[in-house]
């Protein structure tokens, strides 16, 4: 996490070095003198996303009180096998919703119809992936 933190803040500062640069160079332009405002509003924003993430980063390693284990060099891969959750190998519903996913996508950049088939179809994979394990063999 603390390796996170700081890739992020040295990503502020590089984006903020180019901020300035761009708006500098595009300010010295011949041809359309001043600065042009939407790359440099762009790379300053970009600039305060990596600054927050950073921030966050850090905080949430001086809060938790002990190293990742990939943050250490001693660690092996099994130290992390408890903390990266559930799956099932055997489910279908993912791929059902990747599909009413794209095709909802499609939708959006094809023709807007096409959204109103798919939105069924997520509803159906979201509410089957969620109560899977309600019924069946594996019912609790």
């Amino acid at each position: 996490m603390r390796a996170n933190a700081i890739l992020f803040w040295i990503l502020a500062g590089f984006f903020a070095l180019s901020a300035a640069v761009y708006a500098a160079w595009s300010a010295l332009d011949e041809q359309d003198p001043g600065m042009e405002p939407a790359g440099t509003v762009a790379l300053t924003l970009t600039t305060v996303l990596a600054a927050f993430i950073a921030f966050y980063l850090g905080r949430v390693h001086s809060a938790q009180g002990a190293e990742l284990p990939e943050d250490r060099l001693d660690a092996n891969i099994d130290d992390g096998d408890a903390e990266l959750g559930f799956f099932s190998p055997w489910s279908w519903w993912p791929i059902i919703l990747a599909g009413g996913a794209a095709l909802g996508f499609l939708g959006l950049a094809i023709g807007f119809w096409i959204t109103y088939l798919a939105i069924p179809i997520v509803v159906v994979a979201l509410v089957g992936w969620v109560y899977e394990y309600y019924r069946g063999n594996f019912a609790r």
